[in-house]
């Protein structure tokens, strides 16, 4: 397993994140990745294909889509590892750690609670805009603070400990893969008339490899609830519990009840994408609806803990091989 390689890729992204000049001047993995869905699905999803020739064109596109960042990685560790010993870590970890998104994530979320504090509403509205795919304007406060918290609660697994956990299993090719593949499902792997048949093996493959780091999401809110004073552990694993479940996301569903549970809010429930009211079940049902600013911040605290604990697990679990192998040695 590659676990200094996840802890050191963590620490970098943290530290550092992805520098704004570096995206203005080549963009950004994701950005390249998705280039990549856009001309596959352009040059292969046609409209006057029947439904199983778009699927099957689907299937195609996601191995290609898979593939060449999972080739581009191999290629780059190999790279690395010639004779560099550790530095080959640091070197692999560094370029690992623009696939981890824990500093952006922060950033984009607390902007929303910002917006909300100086600029009211609309200041709430616009930050809330460049993280969820949902009607802004059909948002009161309440609505914009639930969406930034869920948002937060989603993409802790999305875009930080499912990337580490792939990471530390597979190295470099395997977070290339994964992010490979979270980027087609958000790109193509939607229920409309371009893309129900299209992007159904980019969806259902992506659910399937974020079911680990979901449940290890939950668990890490939990523990991080034990340890933020005001947040409730018991609440927040009762709510998982019950409510993981029922969500209609398999993975969504479980950082989402542990930090409605964490917080004492109701979050998920219905709410409108495109003018269209999509039902889903309320995550810690009986807890509160009416969010604020103030629950935006106790999120992120909440979350910057949980990041934390993931930190420590794989400090752990590499000081653990190390000794384990050093004795039978």
């Amino acid at each position: 397993m590659y676990l200094e390689l996840a802890l050191f890729a963590l620490l970098f992204e943290r530290a550092v994140g992805y520098p704004d000049e570096t995206y203005r001047r080549i963009g950004h993995p994701v950005t390249w990745i998705g280039r990549l869905v856009t001309l596959l699905d352009e040059a292969w999803n046609h409209a006057d294909a029947d439904p199983a020739a778009r699927r099957l064109a689907g299937r195609r596109a996601l191995l290609v889509i898979v593939g060449v960042p999972t080739l581009v990685g191999v290629i780059i560790a190999a790279a690395f590892q010639a004779g560099l010993g550790f530095l080959s870590t640091v070197f692999v970890a560094f370029i690992a750690s623009t696939l981890i998104a824990q500093k952006s994530l922060d950033e984009h979320v607390a902007r929303v609670a910002s917006g909300l504090e100086t600029e009211g509403l609309a200041g709430g509205r616009r930050a809330v805009s460049m993280i969820v795919g949902r009607d802004p304007e059909a948002l009161d406060e309440a609505g914009v603070s639930r969406a930034a918290i869920e948002s937060l609660a989603e993409n802790f697994s999305d875009g930080v400990v499912a990337p580490a956990f792939w990471l530390a299993v597979g190295g470099l090719p395997a977070i290339a893969a994964y992010k490979a593949a979270n980027t087609a499902d958000s790109m193509i792997g939607h229920r409309t008339a371009r893309h129900e048949d299209f992007g159904r093996a980019a969806a259902i493959f992506d659910d399937r490899i974020n079911l680990p780091a979901s449940r290890l999401s939950a668990l890490l809110i939990v523990a991080a609830a034990w340890l933020v004073p005001g947040a409730s552990a018991r609440n927040a694993w009762a709510a998982v519990r019950r409510d993981a479940g029922r969500h209609r996301s398999p993975n969504a569903g479980w950082p989402e009840a542990a930090m409605a549970g964490a917080l004492g809010l109701g979050l998920a429930g219905p709410r409108a994408y495109g003018g269209v009211l999509v039902e889903d079940a309320v995550m810690n049902e009986g807890g509160r609806r009416d969010a604020t600013a103030a629950d935006i911040r106790a999120a992120l605290h909440l979350e910057r803990v949980a990041h934390a604990l993931l930190s420590a697990l794989l400090l752990a679990l590499s000081a653990g091989v190390f000794y384990g192998a050093a004795l039978i040695g």
